[in-house]
């Protein structure tokens, strides 16, 4: 177990190293090629049945660096009527966890304020009446995010393991897990991501060179 945890950590701090290399631009180009028009991984997913046919979808906000943006992809969601929930992390008896809350509009989307991450969040007075996924029939794909990802569909997260636990959670409260999709850039896809048990494997990945991986 101390291993792994060595492994994850020196993964990581590998994968940092390289987050720091990238420009804005070069990530872009993975995703999309400019402000209104999609790229070639963006296309990749809109094109997904399993997105067409979701009615409610749970979608990450993109941090600054690190990460393929996912502002098209709430964007288009909500312009097709579907019911979009975005991370929430809060405190529930001295631990920290992660609910996926509904988002409202795109005008919503716009008037976020960046966490202590610089990731687009839900404040707490913006909470009263706040549709919770869990209770709401739960969500039929989720995009899942990571620093990295390999070819055995293994995911190495940012280490606070909210994902690994909220699915977790979700599987005691529903029969039917959502499809679960990553989007991931060309230098994230490495040889092995070192995993526990806990650990959930993913079902695709998007990389932002095109390819699309699909666990069946």
């Amino acid at each position: 177990m101390a291993a792994l945890q060595t492994a994850k950590r020196e993964l990581r701090k590998h994968l940092r190293e390289v987050f720091q290399g990238l420009s804005p631009v070069s990530i872009a180009q993975q995703f999309r090629i400019d402000h209104d028009q999609a790229g070639v991984a963006t296309n990749k997913f809109l094109s997904l049945p399993e997105y067409q046919n979701a009615k409610s979808i749970g979608v990450y906000l993109s941090m600054p660096v690190g990460e393929l943006s996912t502002s098209g992809i709430v964007r288009d969601a909500l312009e097709r009527g579907k019911k979009v929930y975005i991370p929430y992390i809060h405190t529930v008896e001295k631990t920290s966890i992660m609910d996926m809350l509904a988002l409202e509009s795109t005008d919503e989307l716009e008037a976020l304020q960046s966490d202590k991450w610089g990731i687009p969040s839900l404040h707490p007075r913006q909470l009263p009446g706040r549709r919770n996924c869990l209770t709401e029939g739960g969500l039929d794909l989720i995009v899942m995010p990571g620093m990295a990802f390999d070819e055995r569909f293994r995911r190495l997260g940012h280490g606070k393991g909210y994902y690994d636990h909220f699915l977790t959670r979700y599987a005691t409260s529903s029969n039917k897990m959502p499809f679960l999709v990553a989007l991931s850039l060309q230098e994230q896809i490495v040889e092995e991501v070192p995993v526990m048990p806990h650990d959930w494997l993913i079902d695709a990945i998007i990389v932002g060179d095109g390819r699309y991986l699909d666990r069946r």
